[in-house]
């Protein structure tokens, strides 16, 4: 599953401009397309609004080799050509971006920095004069459009709501009888396509507490313009640079500030054994050998998700790269990450309101599935009457949360031995409760829906007083369903509007570890998880710190796609079926993907790879995988 989404995060989607404009008097030359000929179209899977549930793959993306360059400015090219000439050239993918420097004046090419930052826009720029004012220097061209998302200094991409307006103006001088530009915008300004051309997602790796956490950014295909570093060298960087604003306050690095690769790095290779050796700058110099394998440590996981070979070892070296710090391998740094179990069993409820657990894999001969369902031992086998409506399993498997059929209780209720069912640490006559979720410290997180009485709640370790959790930015909004990351740092939240609009948010957990009010934990700064999407279904946490969301655009059928918890789109996505419901991914890319489609009595479904839906139970609903 991670190739295919790799692969298809890295193809040009849609179409390259393969033809250049003829070059009048005074016009520029458009883009010139130098591609290799046998390239493959990015087939992103959708879903069908019909039909039976079948298997739609992600195939590769195009060829890498695609490269689109810049045309210089004609002689004597007018204040429009000029214009068009250069946002045309900023798409570029020349490693410097010369050609764009070319329609700018000395001093602005000098002090044009467009790496600082990059705006998206969702579709193409409009440029227009500045009509009734007069400048002696020369005409002001506007530029704008919508913008769809910013990447920041620090690589972080960050979508934009509310249909926000980018505007930016260009100033025209003549320089030596020729039109160039004195004020080039701040950044780079890109329309989707050309973004997705030109960057790639990747995931940066920092702490919190034992456990590494993911954070996405992005970075070019090919080298940086300002730095001229390639996509590894550019990666590390900005992971030695530190974590994105958003996630900073919950993370750490085991890098001392100040840690760099030292001054005229441009190039970190690769060894014939698989080896990356980082020369590190002083500020790493006197690190004890703990320390020193959690930077590695670092390295490791976030070099190893950004190149698609194996990656064996990491070495941290002195700034002149003569002495050896320390070294990981990919087997010794999994002793400094800690990470929860991957899942023996998937559950759900089935069509009598029992929870039941089976086992499904992959076979690569048979691909069907091993185990035959079974019910979820412990008192739920033996209670009677009791009516299970959601539930969810920590990562162990050894307790289960499970809320009754009618909403009002949450029981947490043991896994390996038998017993009575217990008292419920939650819920009353008026509770109206969602789904529970665990998160990897033990933690269990629920939301009450009830109109007089809505709240999240944290139950400490499952089975300490519960604890109102305060939601910043929910704007009037009301939670219907909501997942822990397994990092336990982050939390997916289906939030329903007025007008009964679903829309995804993540938003940051902060906890006051080792402050007397350990109870204060809150979440922070809810961002737009799926903002492409008009309305979301359903959601489940994957691999890599991505979202697997069903949900649709406006005016488009249902989709199940990956997302990357900054809110941006990976293209890889699976195939749909009328009526899916509820979606469960498991952080073990081995696991298939469990859905519940209510279309006609299907019940359970699975996803072998390469193959078609599979129904699994029918009648069944709510699969969750632990977590």
């Amino acid at each position: 599953m991670e190739d295919a989404e790799r692969a298809a995060a890295g193809g040009v989607r849609g179409s390259v401009r393969a033809a250049e404009r003829s070059p009048g008097p005074g016009g520029t030359r458009g883009l010139a397309v130098l591609a290799a000929v046998g390239m493959l179209l990015a087939g992103c899977a959708s879903m069908p609004n019909q039909g039976e549930i079948r298997r739609v793959d992600a195939s590769q993306g195009v060829d890498s080799q695609v490269r689109v360059f810049g045309a210089p400015p004609a002689d004597r090219a007018g204040p429009a050509d000029i214009v068009d000439g250069f946002l045309e050239a900023m798409t570029s993918d020349d490693p410097q971006l010369a050609t764009a420097r070319k329609y700018l004046t000395d001093q602005a090419a000098k002090d044009w920095r467009p790496g600082s930052a990059v705006t998206v826009l969702s579709a193409g720029r409009d440029t227009v004069p500045v009509t009734g004012e007069k400048d002696p220097e020369g005409p002001r061209w506007k530029v704008s459009g919508k913008k769809l998302a910013t990447v920041d200094e620090r690589s972080a991409y960050q979508p934009e709501t509310g249909g926000k307006r980018y505007e930016e103006y260009l100033q025209l001088v003549r320089v030596k009888d020729q039109w160039r530009i004195a004020t080039p915008p701040s950044g780079l300004v890109l329309s989707e396509s050309d973004f997705q051309r030109i960057y790639k997602p990747v995931n940066k790796y920092y702490f919190a507490g034992n456990t590494l956490v993911a954070d996405p950014v992005y970075v070019r295909q090919r080298n940086d313009p300002e730095s001229r570093m390639d996509p590894t060298t550019q990666t590390v960087q900005s992971l030695l640079a530190g974590p994105s604003k958003w996630l900073g306050p919950v993370v750490s690095t085991a890098f001392p500030t100040g840690t760099a690769l030292p001054e005229g790095t441009k190039s970190l290779s690769f060894d014939g054994q698989n080896t990356l050796r980082v020369p590190l700058n002083e500020k790493a110099k006197n690190i004890g050998q703990p320390q020193c394998q959690k930077m590695a440590t670092q390295l490791m996981y976030t070099v190893r998700d950004l190149i698609a070979s194996r990656l064996e070892r990491v070495e941290l070296l002195s700034a002149d790269g003569k002495s050896s710090l320390c070294w990981v391998t990919a087997g010794s740094s999994a002793g400094f990450a800690t990470r929860p179990p991957f899942p023996e069993h998937q559950y759900y409820v089935d069509k009598d309101s029992r929870l039941v657990r089976m086992t499904l894999d992959v076979n690569a001969e048979e691909q069907q599935q091993q185990d035959k369902p079974e019910f979820a031992p412990g008192p739920l086998a033996t209670a009677t009457g009791f009516k299970v409506g959601t539930a969810a399993v920590t990562y162990d498997e050894k307790r289960a949360a499970v809320v009754g059929e009618d909403g009002h209780g949450l029981y947490v209720v043991t896994l390996t031995t038998a017993g009575a069912m217990p008292q419920p640490v939650l819920g009353g006559k008026t509770s109206r409760l969602v789904a529970p979720s665990w998160d990897a410290r033990g933690d269990l997180w629920i939301a009450d829906v009830d109109p007089q009485n809505q709240a999240l709640w944290r139950i400490p370790g499952g089975t300490g007083t519960p604890q109102k959790v305060d939601v910043a930015g929910l704007d009037g909004g009301r939670i219907s369903a909501l997942k822990a990351s397994s990092d336990g740092v982050r939390l997916a939240l289906v939030v329903e509007k007025e007008g009964g609009r679903k829309n995804l948010y993540i938003g940051r957990i902060e906890r006051p570890d080792g402050k007397e009010d350990a109870t204060a934990v809150s979440v922070r700064e809810l961002r737009p998880a799926a903002p492409q999407m008009a309305e979301v279904t359903a959601m489940s946490w994957a691999p890599h710190g991505r979202l697997l969301v069903v949900g649709r655009e406006s005016g488009g059928v249902d989709q199940a796609r990956y997302m990357l918890a900054d809110g941006s789109m990976v293209a890889a996505s699976l195939p749909g079926a009328t009526g899916l419901k509820a979606i469960a991914a498991s952080e073990d890319e081995s696991k298939p993907v469990v859905g519940y489609s209510g279309e006609d009595g299907i019940g359970i479904v699975w996803l072998p790879p390469g193959a078609q839906w599979r129904t699994v139970a029918a009648g069944g609903r709510a699969p969750v995988y632990p977590g």
